[in-house]
């Protein structure tokens, strides 16, 4: 029988799209791929994943699957192969606040499921600019970051459990609800962040957060990164660990934000080099109810520590969001990266992770190193400057595929060099194979091979992308 007609009758033939049908998946959201499935698969539920994988498994055709695709790294590239969208796969199964869990399916937008955790006065504290449309089973298939990592941690952070749908179509329930379970190898975490080539991820157990009460939000420039840390230092400290996001703009980011974004304004009335988005939250009433003084202690703690930094002159420029309106604008600043980096081409873009205290360093050294490839090249970065994980973008004079190439291992190098990793938050998709092959340590390859081979002998789920050929 023909597989399409074996997958027609398995999860009806209004779901298994071809030819203009398939319009919507046929490209990533930034157009830089070209995606063309042999056909797109939309299941209902686990049970049709597992019958969809059972025909391909038999067959041997490869499955690349898809949730919101909005990655950046070619992950759902499915030349050649079925495309497996859960998009309708998008219940939240369960809520339940006492025990402060989510019990979701993978095609869940990341904003539904904000919206209903607020339902409850909990949040589900993963963030990020793609929010409307990424979906639960992407996030945790390339163990998303976001700007909030510096208190709650990455997606894998904020999983307690997963179902599994293996590549010869068993079902593997790993759907813990427990914060301790010692039983064995830590599966779970193993197929979080593995882009869909170990097992298709279908439903998870996510933790939710107490809702913060209120925020204390600002604009604040230093004169340098090492001063930057010193605030973000002085603030954790102070807080006890409150400090929600630090996010680094640069000069070149904000000009590129003012300039190509309608309505951008300058966050201070005089430039500055280094920009620091700085949010803290406070849950408990203490820190979050006015005082008789109309004062909100949390933001009358931020107030009165920068006040002191600028008198003292580590700091140059501060302004604190005084309602949401303008708490919202500094986001959107932020949250405006992908349209501020990638609209100019050419480009090459990277996302790496270095400690906190040699991303300084980095900035120092990177600069020469690019000006002797190409010195009329230009760059612009953005950082989540808590964690260390920085969105580095480089724009050549020349659409020369060797000077690109020069170029990333210049950076490459220069993180290793560090101790960093050449992927922060992204993923690997197709983009960092060629970086995974140069980079990566041997032995650790061979070990993902050899894992790779053992849950996927056929190699079908999702063939091509995160490990690079020998």
């Amino acid at each position: 029988m023909d597989i399409l007609t074996q997958l027609r009758a398995a999860i009806g033939p209004d779901n298994v799209l071809t030819g203009e049908a398939t319009a919507k998946w046929q490209s990533d959201w930034m157009g830089a791929y070209h995606l063309d499935p042999i056909a797109v698969l939309r299941p209902a539920n686990t049970t049709q994943v597992a019958a969809v994988m059972q025909i391909a498994h038999a067959s041997g055709t490869p499955v690349t699957p898809v949730s919101g695709n909005t990655g950046l790294v070619g992950g759902t590239q499915a030349k050649g192969a079925l495309m497996l969208s859960l998009d309708r796969m998008n219940a939240i199964r369960d809520i339940r606040p006492d025990a402060r869990i989510a019990v979701v399916e993978s095609g869940v937008i990341l904003s539904t499921l904000h919206e209903a955790a607020a339902t409850h006065d909990l949040i589900f504290p993963l963030s990020f600019g793609a929010r409307g449309s990424a979906m639960i089973g992407g996030v945790l298939s390339t163990n998303a970051g976001g700007s909030n990592v510096l208190r709650y941690g990455n997606t894998r952070d904020l999983c307690l459990g997963v179902e599994v749908v293996l590549a010869d179509g068993r079902i593997m329930d790993l759907m813990s609800e427990l914060h301790k379970d010692n039983s064995g190898y830590d599966l779970r975490n193993l197929l979080i962040g593995a882009e869909g080539t170990l097992g298709v991820i279908t439903a998870a157990v996510m933790k939710l957060r107490p809702k913060p009460r209120a925020y204390a939000t600002a604009m604040v420039a230093v004169p340098s990164i090492a001063d930057a840390l010193t605030l973000l230092n002085a603030m954790q400290d102070i807080t006890g660990g409150a400090v929600e996001a630090f996010e680094y703009m640069p000069r070149s980011y904000i000009q590129g934000h003012v300039d190509r974004i309608a309505g951008a304004r300058e966050p201070f009335d005089v430039p500055h080099d280094v920009n620091i988005l700085i949010e803290i939250a406070a849950t408990s009433p203490r820190d979050a109810t006015a005082a008789d003084d109309g004062r909100v202690p949390v933001v009358a703690l931020l107030e009165d520590t920068l006040a002191a930094m600028l008198e003292n002159g580590t700091l140059l420029d501060a302004v604190i969001a005084q309602n949401e309106t303008q708490r919202a604008e500094m986001w959107a600043r932020r949250e405006a990266a992908a349209e501020i980096s990638h609209g100019v081409k050419p480009f090459v873009d990277t996302d790496i992770a270095l400690p906190l205290d040699k991303v300084a360093t980095f900035f120092d050294l990177i600069a020469p190193r690019l000006k002797a490839l190409d010195p009329d090249a230009a760059e612009l970065s953005v950082a989540h400057l808590g964690d260390g994980n920085i969105h580095f973008s480089m724009y050549p004079t020349s659409s020369d595929p060797a000077l690109h190439d020069a170029m990333m291992e210049a950076v490459e190098d220069l993180v290793q060099d560090l101790r960093g990793s050449f992927s922060a938050e992204h993923g690997i998709g197709t983009s960092k194979l060629s970086s995974m092959a140069r980079r990566k340590d041997p032995v650790a390859l061979d070990v993902m091979r050899a894992i790779k081979s053992a849950l996927d002998p056929k190699g079908i789920l999702n063939p091509g992308k995160v490990l690079p050929k020998r």
